[in-house]
Order: C-alpha cells, then sequence, then structure tokens
C-alpha cells in the first residue's frame, strides 16, 4: 500500500459493526438462558460504548470526518484513531470485567438491563427530531 492510499483511507468514527438487528420484548428475553443473555449485554454494552460518546457526529455507523467536512488532516486523523483505540481498550477491560462478574448478576435485573439499553438505543433513530 503506498502513502497516498494509506492517507485517503477513510476511517470511519463508528464502525459498521456496531449496529443492532433486533430489539427485544421481556417475554423473548425471558426464554433465553443466561449465557445468552450475558452475551447479548455485553453487545449492548459494545454499542453503547462506541456510538453515544460520538452522537454530536453521527447516530448511524460508517460516517467519515470527511463525509462530515472535518478536514482530513494528519492531526485530525491521529485524533481519531487515537480515540477508535482508547474506546476499544476500554470496552475490552469492561468486557473482561463483566465476564468475571456479571454471571453473579439476577436473571431479571440482566433483563431490565438490556430492556433499558435498547430502549436508549432506539432513541438513537430519533435524535435528529431535536436539531
Amino acid at each position: 500500500m503506498t502513502y497516498a492510499q494509506k492517507k485517503d483511507d477513510a476511517q470511519y468514527i463508528i464502525n459498521g459493526d456496531v449496529t443492532i438487528k433486533k430489539y427485544h420484548d421481556r417475554e423473548e428475553l425471558e426464554k433465553l438462558q443466561k449465557g445468552q443473555l450475558l452475551d447479548l449485554y455485553n453487545r449492548r454494552i459494545e454499542i453503547i460504548i462506541k456510538i453515544l460518546p460520538n452522537i454530536a457526529f453521527a447516530t448511524h455507523p460508517n460516517v467519515t470526518m470527511t463525509s462530515l467536512g472535518i478536514p482530513n488532516t494528519k492531526d485530525n486523523r491521529r485524533a481519531l484513531k487515537d480515540n477508535l483505540e482508547a474506546t476499544d481498550i476500554y470496552f475490552d477491560n469492561t468486557i473482561e470485567f463483566q465476564k468475571i462478574v456479571l454471571p453473579y448478576s439476577d436473571k431479571t435485573n440482566l433483563i431490565s438491563a438490556i430492556l433499558f439499553y435498547e430502549e436508549t438505543l432506539k432513541g438513537l433513530h430519533t435524535y435528529n427530531d431535536f436539531n
């Protein structure tokens, strides 16, 4: 890869892998095993960690600095890269902690937390209504 190709590579502010394909209701969640709920809970945590801090820029994945009119300068690319790396580190540390302590959580509380997170994330669909 040449320098010119590297320079033009788009870095997404929110990566495309943080989308919700399905929202749940309490009845659906109650039918799941605790292990499935733990996985779903951690997935919702990932989406919150990677999207919510960036809603001033975008509320959906695959938005780049350039698409927002932010100059694609070396300093801006570096700042975004540093932010994405810090987010990944924070997420990884959070998940490691969750793997240790979350299995002790009550299934009912886990379901409530998932429903709360999903309701919060549904709000992203109406975020532009506040503009």
